[in-house]
C-alpha cells in the first residue's frame, strides 16, 4: 500500500512535483545543507519529516536509500469534492466519514473496511497526527482501501466547511452528545470521530451541527475507534434502510 522513493535527486523532485508524499526520511548524520533544503521544501507542503538511524530506513526503505527516502501511497488521495461527486455519480445520498487523529494504522484499517461495507462515499483524514495508508492498512483492510477513496487534508475544518457548502450535517461523536439514537441520520450526512483516547479536537468539534454519543454501561470509559464508527455507521444505514 505504500512504497517508498530513495535518493536525493529523486526525493528532492518528489517534493517539488505533485505527488502526494506521506512522509520524509532522512538518516541521522546526512549533509546539514541538504537536511535544512529538504526540511524547507517538508515546510513549504505540510509534509512530516523524520530524522532515523540508518538501519531504521534500511529496514523501511532496502538499502539503497543513499540517506533520504520520501514514504508514498502506492493508492492516490483524493479531493473532497471527489469524494462528494461520487455520491453524485451514484445518485446517491452522500455519506462520508471524518476521522480526526486516528493514529493507529489497525484501527484505520479497520474503518476502511467497515466503512466500504456500510457504503461510504469516502473517508477524510488529516495530513498531520494521522496514519497514511500503508502496507498495515492495506492488510487490515482487507482490500477496501481499494474501493473508499481517502481524501487527506491540511485543515480537516476547513474540510468539514466544505461539507456543510455542499449541504451535509456534520455529526461529532462525543461522550457529552446525545444519545445516538435520537440524532436524525436520514439526510445528507458526514460523521466525526477523533482519535485513540482523544476525541473530536476542540475546533472541530465546534463546527459541527450535532453531538452523538454512544452509551457505556460498563467498567470501560471509551470504545475503541474503530468499534465505535462502526455503532454509528450502521446506524445511519439501519434509518436510511427503514425508508
Amino acid at each position: 500500500m505504500s512504497e517508498y522513493i530513495c535518493g536525493r535527486n529523486s526525493v528532492l523532485e518528489a517534493l517539488k512535483g505533485e505527488r502526494e508524499i506521506n512522509r520524509i526520511y532522512m538518516a541521522v548524520g546526512i549533509e546539514k545543507a541538504f537536511a535544512a533544503q529538504v526540511k524547507a521544501l517538508c515546510r513549504d507542503r505540510g509534509i512530516p519529516f523524520d530524522m532515523v538511524e540508518r538501519a531504521k530506513l534500511d529496514k523501511l526503505a532496502g538499502p539503497d536509500h543513499r540517506g533520504v527516502a520520501a514514504q508514498v501511497a502506492a493508492v492516490q488521495y483524493v479531493e473532497v469534492e471527489d469524494i462528494l461527486a461520487l455520491a453524485r455519480e451514484r445518485n446517491e445520498v452522500p455519506f462520508v466519514l471524518i476521522l480526526a487523529e486516528v493514529e493507529d494504522p489497525q484501527n484505520l484499517g479497520a474503518i476502511l473496511r467497515t466503512a466500504d461495507c456500510a457504503g461510504v462515499h469516502g473517508v477524510i483524514i488529516p495530513k498531520r497526527r494521522a496514519a497514511s495508508l500503508n502496507q498495515t492498512v492495506a492488510k487490515v483492510a482487507q482490500g477496501a482501501a481499494e474501493h473508499v477513496p481517502v481524501a487527506r487534508v491540511a485543515n480537516l475544518v476547513q474540510a468539514a466547511k466544505t461539507l456543510q457548502e455542499a449541504g451535509l450535517w456534520l455529526v461529532a461523536a462525543e461522550m457529552d452528545g446525545e444519545p445516538f439514537w435520537t440524532v436524525d441520520f436520514s439526510g445528507p450526512i458526514a460523521l466525526v470521530l477523533g482519535g485513540e483516547d482523544r476525541g473530536v479536537p476542540a475546533l472541530l468539534a465546534k463546527q459541527c451541527d450535532f453531538h452523538a454519543s454512544i452509551p457505556l454501561l460498563g467498567q470501560i470509559s471509551s470504545l475503541n475507534v474503530s468499534a465505535a464508527t462502526a455503532v454509528l455507521l450502521y446506524e445511519v444505514v439501519r434509518r436510511r434502510l427503514r425508508k
